[in-house]
């Protein structure tokens, strides 16, 4: 019976069923590759024992788990990690802060990037690693085993409908990000959305409530010591701050946005006015 106790985790991960723990990893899928060693598996408290200290990058995104293998074909290896975040919005975080900037995404789950010896997908609130050795071009492959992957896990294949609120005049390609905590800087700005213009940089900051999006824009209100009312959204105005220059900020139900860095002469109530009119 011990073989049979020794081989469970390794069974169990290649049978899964979408949606169940741990997702499917069939190194089988792709011709020619077979798993490597035994499944690897973590969670918050033991996640530094891999990734030493890029663990705190995970743990800001709020992980709770994660399961991995890695699968051979002769001299080529390539190690997959699956991390489950807290939900789809903080995985496409950390996608989109461990992403390449200077190349393109594809259309796997609610986005992924393919890269010669790397490649990354999100769908869901899972966060999903790929990468291969030796150094050489693996692209073929790793999409292969991104694909399989894709189509055994559950969960939502759209992106945040917070990154489609920033207006497109102006705005820096694939800029929008999610801060997990400190937007612009500021911790009274607990997470949110940041996102480079030419003119400036843009957040978007959701609150639990109205009430504390209020709160919040009275206290960045007197960090400016003197505040110019805007007749926008709910409650708006601009002013400077000793740390990010001219700002404007507003607020609309739960959320607070604005607009950091404005040069003088920039038509701050213009700006904030558009952004207004995406917020969902």
């Amino acid at each position: 019976m011990r073989p049979i106790r020794r081989l469970w985790p390794a069974l169990l991960l290649a049978v899964a069923l979408p949606g169940a723990w741990p997702p499917a990893i069939d190194c089988t899928a792709v011709p020619g590759f077979t798993q490597e060693g035994e499944v690897r598996s973590f969670v918050p408290d033991t996640l530094f024992e891999y990734m030493n200290g890029n663990a705190e990058g995970y743990l800001l995104y709020e992980f709770r788990r994660m399961t991995g293998v890695t699968c051979r074909s002769g001299e080529d290896s390539i190690l997959i990690d699956i991390s489950e975040m807290a939900s789809p919005e903080l995985a496409y975080g950390i996608f989109s802060a461990n992403r390449h900037p200077h190349h393109e995404l594809t259309k796997i789950g609610a986005a992924g990037q393919i890269l010669e010896r790397r490649a990354t997908f999100v769908k869901g609130s899972y966060y999903v690693e790929l990468a291969a050795s030796p150094e050489k071009d693996h692209r073929k492959t790793l999409e292969a085993f991104a694909r399989h992957l894709e189509a055994r896990l559950e969960g939502v294949t759209d992106p945040p409908a917070a990154l489609g609120w920033f207006p497109r005049e102006g705005l820096e390609a694939d800029s929008v990000r999610l801060v997990p905590q400190s937007v612009l800087g500021l911790r009274l700005l607990r997470r949110g959305y940041v996102a480079n213009y030419a003119f400036g940089r843009a957040f978007l900051v959701p609150e639990d409530s109205p009430e504390a999006a209020a709160a919040v824009l009275a206290k960045l209100k007197a960090r400016w010591g003197e505040a110019t009312p805007l007749e926008i959204a709910e409650e708006a105005y601009a002013g400077t701050d000793r740390m990010l220059g001219r700002m404007c900020a507003a607020r609309k139900g739960r959320y607070l946005f604005g607009f950091a860095g404005l040069k003088e002469g920039d038509d701050a109530a213009a700006r904030l006015s558009r952004l207004a009119r995406h917020i969902q």
